[in-house]
């Protein structure tokens, strides 16, 4: 089925088509720590890593070969399971998850009841469930919505279309004799579709006719789209990723009016939940985003997400954490505690692995990036064990590996194109293995929990002299570290001059071949390709 969030890959997405670079040096890493283990830092409110789940691909808790809510439930030990001092979990603290309501498409973007579980994912028993076994172990659970729009299957679109006297008539957005039926979207698409054939009767949908978009001047609207949240914060959700957030009202001259919605929303959801999380999509550069953090705690860095991948790939400084710098200080003149939201990459977009030409050295240094920047990064399900994917978005959506054949929980509701065969990566071969990618996501992620400076502290551009590798610090009150990451395959040695960096200590590695050397006032380090390193 054709997937409407391309549309707005097709208008946003900016990263380029990235070649591949032969490896100079085979790499394998371990790990090693200059400090003693420190006690697990308890998450303020909504701090922490996020993990991004399709459910339909995650597990399979019934034998039918789809992913459902009990599969998740029954995987939780993988991802966390509750105990900070084991290192057998991913160790993440809360699950994104996409869609779960009844929808005809296989995504599920376009509801056909806000209310409601999709059977073919079960129960809202089986979610209640999951959330209470989430929350015991210290997680949290955050809901997919896309409240810009139903399906077209929607009861309240079907009785809207057929009677223009029906109380849901202004629900939605319907021509009148002024509109241009010819009028075309950003991206060049139709805006206006007859309901019927014949009928002469047009309604308004932003990205494809399928989803007919909701009308947000219509009071009852809002009320309607508020207590859907209250609804799911009731049932144990503690949070929403808001799809299209910059689209409630679409028109460029319009975002005033959806910081003032989403600000309306918060403002209702509150009365449940004071803490509740919302995430945004709002799919643009900085300064457009930047409002938003008025009303959102939240709101996706989609470049980052690219500088990140750039910079890894061409094995060279992009004014990485400088952009993240500066981007920080922009939301906070909006917010008093903006919490950006890095990512690689998620559900619309190709994988990291793919995009990095399956090199599994670069995988790990775009996560050591991702894990040791501010805010709260998302993980998409299958990038811890560096699954590929490419378009159409399907297979993107691949079922994830827990083996390399079949065993419990394993779904296969569509038919593996890039993550199959005896070579394919899975969890149940990784577990085992010390230099993987998933005991590089573990380890890295642990290592964030452990420090306040990376999970709360503020981010300044730390200039190495070499483009090789990116430096920067993470503060937070008395608790600062210098973190410097190798893109290159090459051990590269760097010189610091200065009374700030007397003193420290290697802290944390990926390599147990970094080496640290004082002489006079300058600190000299040695740091092996493709390695990352903390000093305190």
């Amino acid at each position: 089925m054709h997937n409407p969030i391309i549309f707005k890959e097709e208008r946003f997405q900016t990263m380029k088509k990235m070649t591949s670079m032969a490896l100079t040096l085979p790499l394998l890493f371990s790990f090693a720590s200059g400090a003693l283990a420190k006690p697990q830092i308890q998450n303020d409110s909504n701090l922490g890593v996020y993990y991004e789940i399709y459910v339909n691909s995650f597990s399979d808790s019934n034998n039918d070969g789809k992913g459902d809510l009990n599969g998740i439930l029954q995987k939780l030990d993988y991802l966390n399971d509750g105990n900070p001092h084991t290192k057998k979990d991913l160790g993440v603290d809360s699950l994104w998850l996409m869609p779960i309501g009844p929808s005809p498409s296989y995504h599920k973007y376009d509801t056909t009841d806000f209310y409601s579980v999709d059977p073919a994912y079960g129960s809202m028993e089986d979610f209640r469930s999951l959330t209470q076994e989430a929350h015991k172990r210290g997680m949290k659970v955050t809901i997919d919505l896309a409240l810009n729009h139903t399906s077209n299957k929607h009861p309240w679109f079907l009785e809207a279309a057929k009677d223009k006297n029906s109380p849901y008539r202004d629900y939605y957005i319907w021509a009148d004799e002024n509109t241009d039926l010819n009028e075309k979207g950003p991206w060049g698409q139709q805006l206006w579709h007859e309901s019927y054939p014949g009928s002469g009767d047009y309604y308004y949908a932003l990205f494809i006719d399928f989803m007919p978009d909701l009308n947000f001047d219509n009071p009852k609207v809002r009320e309607e789209m508020i207590n859907v949240g209250k609804h799911w914060l009731n049932q144990g959700a503690d949070g929403f990723r808001l799809d299209a957030a910059m689209h409630i009202y679409s028109k460029p001259d319009e975002a005033d009016k959806n910081v003032a919605w989403w600000d309306e929303f918060k403002r209702g959801l509150a009365e449940v939940k004071p803490d509740v999380y919302l995430v945004g999509e709002v799919w643009d550069r900085p300064y457009k985003i930047a409002p938003y953090y008025k009303a959102l705690d939240s709101s996706f860095n989609f470049d980052v997400s690219s500088k990140i991948l750039d910079a890894v790939q061409n094995g060279s400084d992009n004014g990485l954490a400088s952009f993240a710098s500066n981007t920080l200080d922009l939301y906070s003149s909006y917010a008093s505690n903006p919490i950006d939201a890095p990512f690689l990459t998620n559900h619309d977009q190709v994988r990291t692995m793919s995009l990095l030409n399956g090199d599994v050295n670069k995988a790990k240094t775009a996560a050591s990036i991702l894990l040791t920047l501010p805010g709260n990064p998302f993980i998409y399900y299958g990038e811890e064990i560096g699954m590929l994917g490419e378009k159409p978005d399907e297979n993107i959506r691949e079922p994830f590996r827990w083996y390399p054949g079949s065993g419990e929980g394993q779904t296969n509701w569509e038919p593996s194109r890039d993550n199959s065969g005896p070579d394919a990566v899975s969890v149940e071969a990784q577990a085992k293995d010390k230099e993987s990618l998933l005991s590089h996501y573990k380890e890295l992620i642990r290592i964030r929990h452990e420090s306040p400076a990376l999970m709360k502290g503020d981010i300044r551009e730390m200039p190495t002299g070499d483009s090789r590798i990116i430096g920067y610090t993470r503060t937070f009150e008395d608790d600062s570290v210098l973190v410097l990451h190798n893109l290159s395959g090459d051990t590269v040695t760097i010189e610091l001059s200065g009374e700030q960096w007397q003193g420290r200590k290697l802290d944390f590695a990926t390599s147990n071949s970094v080496k640290v050397k004082k002489s006079g006032d300058q600190l000299e380090i040695t740091i092996p390709g493709y390695t990352t390193c903390g000093l305190k």
